[in-house]
């Protein structure tokens, strides 16, 4: 069961009435997609790797020991239709696509379509803000050789691109991701349909703090609550505690499935 913090009924019903136990508390990073193309440094190499080697490479850097709720049909998921790709980033001369764990430092990531699945709009705003954020659109249409950051309509429904399989390695691997998250701005920003780029990582993965992101597009209040489910559940939990794995700490990886927005 997933809510956010302030939601205190559902909190209360879940963990209550329902005997939830909260889980994990993954952190959703977000950053609206501009008008103006981001450079990424000469010095970094993005590639696209195909379904099959972005497999082989996710199998080698997540073993189950190591993430949580990765899906097993991953192969699936980068084949998917929605996935428009998975890139590596590595450094000019640092070696090819096909071993990245033996590159000095390199960095992954996928990018899902959610545009078509998923439709949001901010309300509530202030006219004020509703007017001056309409103005710098206007000026950096009329006057793009300012580069304006103007932050797209976000109060009309739009749509996102989410950030699935972050992972980095190596003293350059943080600005190998961020050159990544640059790539796929540059991606996100071909298709109208899509205003905000976003990511869903756990709260200590070293992701978190390389991932651009607005305060104001981002939230940390959201709670996973999970419960054992079967008639034997509770005998085995009442012999067995310390096997419970809904007590047991997180690792370094939470893998969000970007199917389940």
């Amino acid at each position: 069961m997933a809510t956010t913090e302030s939601n205190a009924a559902s909190l209360a019903l879940f963990t209550g009435r329902f005997a939830y136990a909260p889980f994990r508390r993954p952190v959703f990073l977000g950053h609206p997609v501009h008008r103006h193309r981001v450079r990424i440094p000469r010095a970094h190499r993005v590639l696209r790797l195909p379904p099959p080697l972005a497999s082989a490479a996710y199998a080698a850097l997540l073993p189950p020991s190591a993430a949580e709720f990765l899906p097993a049909d991953l192969p699936a998921l980068l084949n998917h239709k929605l996935t428009l790709g998975t890139y590596l980033a590595i450094q000019r001369g640092g070696g090819g696509p096909e071993e990245p764990a033996r590159a000095p430092s390199f960095a992954m990531l996928s990018v899902w379509d959610a545009t078509r699945s998923l439709r949001l709009r901010v309300g509530g705003a202030p006219a004020l803000l509703r007017a001056s954020l309409a103005a710098a659109r206007a000026l950096d249409r009329h006057a793009p050789w300012l580069q304006v950051p103007s932050v797209p309509d976000i109060f009309r429904p739009f749509g996102t691109y989410l950030l699935y399989g972050l992972r980095m390695s190596g003293p350059e691997g943080p600005a190998l991701l961020r050159s990544l998250c640059r790539h796929a701005h540059n991606v996100a920003r071909k298709n109208p349909a899509c205003a905000v780029l976003a990511a869903d990582i756990g709260p200590d993965d070293p992701a978190k703090a390389v991932v651009p992101h607005w305060l104001k597009f981002s939230c940390d209040e959201d709670v996973w609550c999970i419960k054992k489910l079967g008639a034997s559940a509770a005998s085995d939990n009442a012999g067995n505690d310390d096997d419970d794995w809904t007590a047991s700490p997180p690792p370094s990886v939470l893998f969000v499935d970007p199917r389940e927005f």
